[in-house]
């Protein structure tokens, strides 16, 4: 299979898809002090010391500019009863805040109520990735709910299983 074929890709991502991610939205405020959000599942862990997480942004993107630029974003970990959000996040529509509760965050970036769990993030390092930028940012404040995460596995949202 060449690695450039439309039949390698779409195997490369269903062969992707095996692994079940977690549902964020990021978050961040434009230079005219606008929030700006996206859907993002490339997000994980990366260090403890310092506190490092990492999540990635296509390059084609229309907020892209915004989060090169701005000092601090935060990850917004969805909770199984959030699809519409991340669903609305995911969209061209052009305030994906209207109607939302929110609380501001260091420097005002707008943070989800409601979240499983919200990371609040200096913008610290990016780096290029084929047809994404990819973010090491530092985490400054954070927070944790008990609440169920929404995951996403083979091209659609699931659920966690009850604990046995």
């Amino acid at each position: 299979m060449s690695p450039h074929s439309q039949h390698f890709t779409r195997e490369l991502r269903n062969a992707l898809g095996c692994f079940a991610t977690g549902i964020t939205v990021v978050t961040a405020r434009d230079e005219h002090g606008s929030p700006v959000g996206l859907t993002v599942n490339s997000f994980n862990s990366v260090s403890l010391e310092p506190p490092l997480i990492v999540w990635s942004l296509g390059l084609q993107t229309q907020v892209r500019s915004v989060f090169e630029h701005c000092r601090y974003y935060a990850v917004n970990v969805l909770a199984e009863d959030q699809v519409h959000i991340s669903h609305r996040f995911a969209s061209r529509d052009a305030d994906k805040f209207a109607g939302l509760n929110l609380t501001d965050g260091i420097e005002g970036v707008p943070l989800l109520d409601g979240c499983c769990a919200r990371f609040e993030c200096r913008n610290s390092l990016r780096h290029p990735g084929g047809d994404h930028l990819v973010f090491v940012s530092e985490v400054v404040r954070f927070g944790s709910s008990d609440r169920p995460p929404l995951l996403f596995h083979a091209g659609a949202y699931r659920k966690l299983a009850p604990r046995e």
